[in-house]
């Protein structure tokens, strides 16, 4: 159901993620109502919150319940709506407290608060009284939205197993708070997983950009210490010539969570293979992928071996690339490390299509490209963003955003944007309201792990970085708009499997020389950008596409072996090396533990195939705008009207195909994938 949805995308990333204050704590309340973390807040005060809106929830419920007479979409559906819109707020904001508050006695709370959530969804999702009061509805003269929502709601409660038996849907129960207790531990000890790596001899360093050496100062006895955090970890492996180095940063940023994970894991996949089974499917992937686009295991499966064969032979043509020229950096040299790969696609952007991306760097400052971001959404979507003065917000770094269309406000932004300790070291959009017109505005947080955020560090970003900006910020306003609804459950309602096409399609903004004309400027000078040097990083970045839907299709399958087959605890630790020589040409790590910090494991869990299947749409979509104007008004506003408002109202094969005029083509993908060939 939609609570289920919710919670299953909060634990992963991505992905979904309280808003609540009793008039005992006199706490600060904003326009879109109270919130888990306004001040005063301290675990106690927490739960508190977290209880009152479970007791609002379970009044609606109650109330409807109570019905005498026919059902209708007044007296049943609407009531319905509203619990869901309490639940999703615990689950949502729950969540989020767990990955960002900076107070580790909050943040445990949260993690608690993110299991009771998932229980009262659980028991939701196995209540035959409030099933039968909403199959009984007539919904024969609601709008077809409405009746959408009905079907949908009306699905995911048979797929949770409300129809079974008494004995049934208790076992489900507890497999179910299994589930949810298991999820959230896997991702907390990634969380609270930080490793370092020491460097004893500055030359290692060697290759790295000046500013990531000068802020990272030697200690009283010369040694660096460099940490799994990404800031560190990206660099390192794109730029450090020091090959060890290299190495030890890769194992440092896999082997976090390791080796606490590798049991948590096997008891998750276990507790879902157990749930399958009992709600009658054969592996948890058939169930898991019954409400979704692809609607069974068979399709995935297909799925995987298509674009496998499409991407063998331009990856095998670029892999040679990368070799030859490894070779003459390592002479004798008969296979690339996948520590190493990064660095070697610098090295071939820099000599085969003279782009060196710490050159790129200097026009990329953290403050401008976030102020460049907003101004191109908005000229896209035809918003504004107004500072939230009034916003109560987690941390002192986080900035927030008020969206409007003319006088109208639509929703709020939240930007977490820098590491700290204790905050989750991952990128993700992560919602906190749903959107319900009329009663709710929608409200969405970013949090990401870029550098800058601190007094003289202007926080270069390299192109890459800026393209994961453009993606996430796709996530924020797909959220804000499809919130402008009828119902708060739209939110779920949406086939999970379509979530990372509107944030993949908005990363191409970032490849236009007239977009980011718009704000990329050197740091010091104030100079724009160069267009040429604009030319050659697209053309850089056209190299290396079919390696990297090889690298996608080597998560997915993992993820998708992992569920679609009866769980085996030996093989865990052997999946990630067997699918690395399957289906990428590097050489795979000794030591590497990846499988312990794959945290779309929780969330996705088989279905990480989304981020594929959603880029075949994107580039299906971006194929209808104007490539030679793309902050051209008409297509956007077309985009905005047919996806993003309408998500959650209809099957997202519909979106597509409103918008396409035709079905999804996998040929726009194609085109893009082999761009480099052409």
């Amino acid at each position: 159901m939609t609570l289920t949805i919710v919670l299953l995308r909060m634990l992963a990333c991505a992905c979904l993620l309280l808003a609540a204050i009793l008039p005992s704590v006199n706490a600060q309340t904003t326009p879109y109502g109270p919130h888990l973390w306004d001040a005063p807040v301290d675990p106690d005060i927490l739960e508190h919150r977290v209880d009152d809106r479970l007791a609002r929830a379970q009044k609606s419920l109650d109330q409807l319940l109570a019905v005498k007479g026919p059902r209708t979409i007044e007296n049943t559906l609407a009531l319905y709506d509203d619990a869901v819109m309490q639940l999703d707020t615990i689950g949502m904001q729950s969540g989020l407290m767990q990955i960002v508050n900076p107070d580790a006695a909050i943040r445990d709370r949260a993690q608690a608060m993110v299991q009771k959530a998932a229980a009262a969804g659980t028991a939701l999702a196995l209540n035959t009284g409030v099933y039968q009061a909403l199959s009984a509805m007539d919904i024969s003269s609601a709008d077809a939205a409405t009746q959408y929502y009905v079907k949908r709601t009306l699905l995911e409660f048979r797929l949770a197993g409300v129809d079974k038996d008494e004995a049934t849907r208790a076992k489900v129960k507890s497999l179910s708070d299994d589930i949810a207790r298991l999820s959230s531990q896997f991702g907390r000890n990634v969380q609270d997983s930080q490793l370092k790596v020491i460097v004893k001899n500055p030359a290692e360093l060697v290759g790295l950009p000046a500013d990531f050496i000068a802020g990272h100062k030697p200690a009283a006895d010369g040694t660096i210490t460099l940490t799994s955090d990404s800031p560190d970890v990206t660099p390192v492996l794109q730029f450090a010539t020091n090959a060890d180095l290299r190495r030890r940063i890769y194992l440092a940023y896999n082997n976090r969570a390791y080796p606490q994970n590798v049991q948590v894991l096997a008891d998750l996949l276990k507790k879902r293979e157990e749930l399958a089974n009992v709600l009658g499917y054969k592996h948890w992937s058939d169930l898991n992928a019954a409400d979704k686009m692809v609607g069974n295991a068979q399709t995935i499966s297909s799925f995987i071996d298509q674009l496998a064969t499409a991407s063998r032979p331009a990856a095998d043509h670029e892999y040679q690339m990368l070799l030859a020229l490894a070779k003459k950096d390592r002479p004798g040299l008969t296979d690339i490390s996948v520590s190493d790969r990064q660095y070697y696609f610098e090295q071939l952007r820099k000599t085969a299509f003279d782009f060196d991306s710490q050159s790129a760097r200097p026009y990329f400052p953290y403050d401008r490209v976030q102020q460049g971001v907003l101004d191109v959404a908005a000229k896209l979507f035809n918003v504004t963003f107004r500072p939230a003065k009034d916003a109560v917000v987690w941390d002192p770094s986080v900035a927030a955003f008020d969206v409007f269309d003319g006088d109208r406000q639509l929703g709020r932004i939240y930007l977490d944007m820098h590491p700290r300790p204790g905050k989750d070291q991952w990128f993700s959009s992560d919602p906190i309201l749903d959107g319900k017109r009329g009663q709710q505005l929608p409200e969405v947080s970013l949090i990401c792990n870029f550098s800058g955020g601190k007094p003289g560090e202007p926080g270069l970003m390299t192109y890459s970085e800026v393209t994961t900006f453009f993606h996430e910020f796709g996530h924020l306003m797909h959220w804000i708009f499809q919130g402008q609804q009828q119902w708060a459950g739209y939110s779920g309602n949406l086939e999970s499997d379509f979530v990372e096409a509107p944030s993949q399609m908005l990363e191409e903004w970032m490849h236009d020389p007239k977009v980011l004309a718009t704000f990329a400027r050197h740091y010091q000078t104030n100079e724009p950008i160069p267009a040429d040097l604009v030319t050659r990083a697209n053309r850089a970045d056209a190299f290396g596409r079919a390696l990297w839907v090889r690298g996608q299709l080597l998560y997915t399958s993992v993820s998708f072996d992992l569920h679609n087959t009866p769980p085996d605890p030996a093989q865990i630790e052997k999946i990630f090396p067997a699918n690395i020589k399957h289906f990428l040409p590097f050489e795979p790590v000794a030591g590497d533990h990846q499988i312990a910090a794959f945290t779309h494991l929780v969330g996705y869990s088989s279905a990480y195939y989304t981020y594929l299947w959603d880029k075949v749409i994107a580039q299906d979509f971006y194929s209808k705008f104007d490539h030679n104007n793309l902050l051209a008004p008409e297509v956007a506003r077309r985009y905005r009207t047919t996806v993003l408002e309408k998500t959650g109202s209809m099957p997202a094969s519909d979106l597509v195909t409103n918008f396409l005029g035709r079905p999804q083509s996998v040929d726009a993908f194609k085109l893009w994938m082999n761009q480099e060939f052409q």
